[in-house]
């Protein structure tokens, strides 16, 4: 019992790990900028695809590999955020989501055009693949690497958030952006570094994910929704909200697929609809 209690948590965790990834980027970008990217997704896909290309016809070794797609990634989101993203901040949400709507088509398009509609399969290097003792059980190495890669992270950009200038500038301007513009704060170029950052954040759990959640161009249609619910949940720009409704969602999700594989994920829709009507900022949002 206590094997397969710990079995699901460790492989909840590890799923949750990813959704957190892909979607801290989300979620401050929508913060900071009131904008609704419904395109996440496709970043993430295209950083999936740069990394594991890059490792399957390249040869390119698993860590260069994460970093190339984060760099690539982050790269092209800023054309995309000069060229067209600008166009659109002041714009309403409808004309938001309909543009965003139709540049995950685009992308879609242009991946299965130029690679294919196959499934990408990531060939784990062989110090990730079989199982870990952990003492009182076995688990698979890969799925605790997630783990402990998502709590670095998750570390890392709670520090940079809360303790460098950088981190204070987004956040003054998640909170009260006007007031951050009278203060002098370049908004603009925050808008930029941080939108770049978030979808090389995106890249990054696409390619760790691939193993995990599969990688294909129907991807950013098919997790749109989950990356959404983890983002309101977890409340706008709230990094360590984020986190812990990756957790939940994450833990819920495996273990629902387990023993409710037919209707499980309704059980996530209808929990997040309730909160929502509870609490509309979130479980770990603040009150508007």
């Amino acid at each position: 019992m206590i094997v397969e209690i710990a079995n699901m948590l460790l492989g909840g965790l590890a799923a949750g790990m990813v959704l957190f990834i892909v979607s801290v980027g989300l979620s401050v970008t929508m913060g900071l900028m009131g904008f609704v990217n419904l395109a996440h997704g496709g970043f993430a896909m295209i950083g999936g695809y740069v990394i594991v290309l890059a490792m399957n016809r390249l040869g390119v070794p698993f860590v260069p590999a994460l970093l190339i797609g984060f760099i690539v990634t982050a790269a092209v989101s800023v054309v995309f955020e000069r060229l067209l993203y600008q166009r659109l901040y002041r714009a309403p949400e409808l004309d938001q989501v309909l543009f965003t709507i139709g540049l995950v088509f685009i992308m879609i398009a242009t991946v299965t055009l130029a690679v294919g509609p196959e499934t990408q399969p990531l060939t784990l290097p062989d110090s990730l693949q079989g199982q870990l003792n952990l003492g009182f059980m076995a688990y698979r190495t890969y799925s605790i690497v997630l783990i402990a890669i998502g709590v670095v992270i998750m570390l890392g950009l709670w520090l940079g958030f809360e303790r460098t200038r950088m981190g204070a500038q987004i956040r003054a301007a998640v909170d009260n952006r006007r007031m951050a513009e009278s203060l002098g704060i370049n908004i603009t170029r925050l808008f930029t570094i941080t939108f770049a950052f978030g979808s090389g954040m995106a890249a990054l759990g696409g390619g760790l994910g691939a193993e995990f959640l599969g990688l294909d161009p129907q991807y950013p249609l098919k997790y749109l929704v989950m990356f959404l619910i983890v983002v309101a949940v977890g409340g706008l720009g709230r990094i360590t909200g984020v986190f812990y409704a990756s957790l939940i969602i994450g833990v819920l999700d495996f273990t629902l697929k387990k023993y409710l594989p037919q209707g499980g994920t309704v059980f996530i829709y209808a929990m997040t609809i309730m909160l929502l009507l509870w609490r509309p900022q979130g479980l770990f949002g603040r009150p508007a």
